[in-house]
């Protein structure tokens, strides 16, 4: 097998790139670690528990853990306990995390753009298309085993 070849092993060096790439903005610039700006950009969609920010982020409980627990001494994400139930929390950005999360944004997406603009509208459609249909047979084989 010729790893440079292998398209998993592909697909990790271009997500790695990609990553890298974005993360100038975030890291740098603003003192967040890659699992923070998950953690934040996925809380600026509004409050959710920390099981549903696990989903969002691909991030495993103690990634999220790690990264909220700075987020919140940093005085940027909030937690509340669910009425009801006093293991559950809900997580939401503070007004600080709010206004971070919004200057970094436009930088993030800037960057996304750039990498994208390599790409015409239907090479961007079929990328999209085929994402799509790999991140489904990936869940397929997850279940299968």
């Amino acid at each position: 097998m010729d790893l440079q070849q292998f398209f998993p092993y592909r697909l990790a060096v271009l997500a790695e790139a990609v990553s890298r790439a974005i993360a100038d903005v975030y890291g740098e610039r603003f003192d967040l670690t890659r699992d923070e700006w998950r953690v934040l950009a996925a809380l600026a969609g509004g409050p959710m528990r920390t099981g549903d920010v696990i989903a969002h982020t691909t991030l495993d409980k103690m990634q999220v853990s790690r990264a909220v627990n700075r987020l919140e001494a940093h005085g940027l994400v909030g937690r509340e306990q669910v009425a009801g139930d006093r293991r559950a929390r809900v997580l939401r950005l503070t007004p600080a995390g709010r206004a971070l999360f919004r200057r970094i944004a436009p930088l993030a997406r800037a960057r996304e753009a750039f990498l994208l603009d390599a790409l015409d509208a239907d090479e961007r459609r079929v990328l999209d298309r085929a994402i799509d249909k790999l991140r489904e047979r990936a869940r397929l084989l997850a279940q299968t085993g």
